[in-house]
């Protein structure tokens, strides 16, 4: 049985290039031995992720983050069953979305910043799948 788990965070600290390319690396090794699919974004102080696999494996995986002290305010957004995954491309690609066009996030959002806090889970997926489909993903920092 395949899920998708979709969750916000916030920072605990300053949100470093460092700090991003450790969640990344450690992420890229951990999903790829795990089954794990899925996407990072990130943008001032806030996390969005989504992992896909099976439902043991992403579930421990949750378990972990909530428990890492590089994150506060964790909170679910989407949990689901899956047939097909729609991250299958990456162990863990990555969107900075200060990078990204404001008009973006003001199409899902109140306001052109990222907040997932305050807004569906559906919307935060129609997001993501919007960075999917104009290829803001990346596989490596730039």
């Amino acid at each position: 049985m395949m899920v998708r788990c979709v969750y916000a965070s916030r920072a605990a600290g300053p949100l470093s290039t460092a700090m991003v390319e450790d969640i990344l690396e450690t992420s890229r090794s951990h999903n790829t031995a795990n089954g794990i699919t899925g996407i990072l974004c990130y943008g001032g102080d806030v996390f969005i992720q989504v992992l896909e696999g099976g439902r043991d494996e992403v579930c421990e995986l949750y378990n972990a983050i909530v428990r890492d002290g590089r994150h506060t305010h964790v909170r679910l957004l989407v949990f689901e069953e899956i047939r097909e995954r729609k991250f299958c491309n990456w162990t863990m690609g990555h969107v900075d979305l200060s990078k990204v066009n404001p008009g973006l996030l003001l199409k899902y959002h109140e306001k052109p910043a990222l907040n997932p806090f305050a807004c569906s889970g559906v919307a935060t997926m129609s997001l993501l799948d919007e960075l999917v489909a104009t290829a803001a993903v990346h596989t490596r920092m730039s």
